[in-house]
């Protein structure tokens, strides 16, 4: 894989442009999971009460804030890959210079990663402000990791969907088939131990799942020895999602 320090130039080029974006971007990073946190978690959790003794916002707060940054990071390497290889023509101009097509699918992704940070980053300044805080300072380290891990794990899952992709139509199949279920069956709202049998060993074949377990554990501090498959999971879909994704926009890209 052809990969240089060239992808540090295509994710500054990103951020130069996102600055004129920079307000309504922050506000629609925001927008859907406020929207579960206060519907779910204050609204909806006045009846549900008390989870393991603690408030359902507890609860709630690990898994909507890793959701966000794979909802951010997933749109951005699905719409706005889309719009700048199809419409911007900007990867055709990116590969014309010494920037090769691996650097700039990377330097995508990356900044998928960015977005996708960006978009946590908020969504727990807004649980602490709820009252929700990590355990301590180094698992308040630990989770800016796993943003990061998230990010280019579902950045690179987008990115394999792009590849494929003939129209803005096609992303409907996988944000409403794969995305949007995987939010109810990773347990982000309820805890898998409610669900049948079948459902929980369907469940653990989604990465958000481990994501959100390592969640959990870094908000509550309680670290069991499972969270290493846990980080295992993560860590090897990433890598695999990251090869194919970049192998896949190159073929598209270079024909």
């Amino acid at each position: 894989m052809n990969l240089s320090y060239r992808v540090g130039h295509v994710f500054y080029r990103n951020l130069v442009s996102y600055k004129r974006f920079i307000v309504p971007t922050f506000i629609a990073s925001l927008v859907q999971p406020l929207f579960y946190l206060i519907t779910f978690g204050i609204g909806m959790g006045a009846y549900v009460g008390k989870f393991g003794g603690k408030p359902y916002l507890d609860f709630l707060v690990p898994g909507v804030l890793i959701s966000s940054v794979m909802l951010s990071s997933s749109f951005e390497c699905l719409y706005g890959t889309f719009i700048k290889m199809i419409h911007e023509k900007l990867y055709d101009s990116l590969i014309a210079t010494p920037v090769s097509a691996e650097d700039a699918i990377a330097g995508d992704i990356a900044w998928a990663t960015f977005r996708g940070l960006v978009s946590g980053t908020l969504m727990m300044a807004v649980a602490m402000v709820m009252g929700v805080f990590p355990a301590s300072v180094p698992s308040l380290l630990l989770l800016f990791v796993l943003m990061i891990f998230v990010g280019v794990l579902f950045g690179s899952l987008a990115m394999i969907v792009t590849s494929f992709a003939p129209n803005f139509d096609f992303f409907s199949y996988y944000t409403e088939l794969i995305l949007t279920p995987m939010l109810f069956f990773s347990g982000v709202f309820f805890p898998l131990d409610n669900f049948p049998g079948w459902m929980k060993t369907f469940s653990q074949f989604l990465p958000l799942t481990h994501a959100v377990e390592i969640s959990r554990a870094v908000f509550s501090g309680v670290y069991k020895p499972s969270l290493v498959f846990n980080f295992f999971v993560v860590l090897v879909l990433e890598v695999i999602a990251f090869v194919i994704g970049v192998k896949r926009m190159k073929k598209r890209l270079i024909k």
